[in-house]
């Protein structure tokens, strides 16, 4: 059974939810500049078993633009408070970049809600924060467009012939809703904290993933996550799901079944 997607007031984000309405839940979260539909490969997989939560961050997917700036935690607290909305004691999570950090955060800030984790392609921190805002700047300034013309070679591996949907959610993205999360990728840095996250944990990487490569980002995840597992995708770059769609889809029913479905 599928619900259309469903808009919330500004502290919840908008989502859908599908798949069997007694099932464990797993919660999805979605990249910088893609909506929801970011997890549809993995979508079938995942609803034969599982009540599945996608959401779309703030100006993504047809969300509501934000009407002020945010931080990951911000985006993490409306997840849980969504949760809490929908009567879901506790859930597995799954997210992609901004939507594994939106994750990591959750973990920490409410560790009860969060029974089971996959980070994939995503970083404890993003970097500087200087290009960050540059970028945000230059969205607020320009609009989408530029980062729309490159985005197909910072998500994809250089092979890689099915990057047109993909940019075409970043083109449909609110420039606004785009930038404030660059601000709040910015800001975030969970580097310190990554040992109180209790959830046992799988860590996802794309082997050629150039925005969050395996060294010096899911390694570090890894290493500093009590228990968590490291899976490297071949092939794969930084939307290592959408390119290599098998073995993530795996790699994450395996640790959702082994870590929670069977005590849920």
């Amino acid at each position: 059974m599928t619900q259309p997607p469903t808009t919330q007031p500004p502290n919840m984000p908008q989502y859908r939810l599908d798949g069997p309405e007694d099932a464990p839940v797993v919660v999805l979260g979605p990249s910088l500049g893609t909506s929801m539909d970011l997890w549809l490969p993995q979508l079938p997989a995942l609803t034969r078993a599982w009540r599945v939560l996608r959401y779309d961050l703030p100006g993504h997917g047809g969300a509501p633009p934000p009407d002020g700036p945010f931080t990951v935690e911000d985006l993490a607290d409306g997840v849980a408070a969504l949760l809490g909305r929908l009567g879901i004691a506790a859930a597995a999570y799954a997210g992609v970049s901004l939507g594994g950090a939106v994750g990591t955060a959750l973990a920490l800030r409410a560790p009860e809600r969060v029974a089971s984790l996959v980070l994939c392609c995503t970083s404890p921190r993003f970097g500087d924060p200087g290009p960050w805002r540059d970028r945000a700047a230059l969205v607020r300034r320009e609009g989408v467009g530029p980062v729309a013309d490159t985005a197909a070679r910072r998500w994809f591996t250089k092979g890689f012939t099915g990057a047109g949907p993909y940019v075409a959610m970043l083109r449909a993205t609110d420039p606004e809703g785009y930038a404030g999360c660059c601000d709040a990728l910015a800001a975030f840095d969970a580097t310190a904290r990554l040992g109180g996250v209790t959830a046992p944990t799988l860590v996802i990487a794309g082997a050629e993933d150039g925005p969050t490569p395996p060294r010096g980002h899911a390694d570090r995840l890894a290493a500093g996550i009590p228990g968590a597992e490291l899976v490297v995708i071949d092939g794969a770059g930084h939307l290592a799901g959408a390119e290599r769609p098998e073995p993530v889809t795996e790699a994450i029913t395996a640790h959702l079944d082994r870590t929670w479905k069977g005590l849920a």
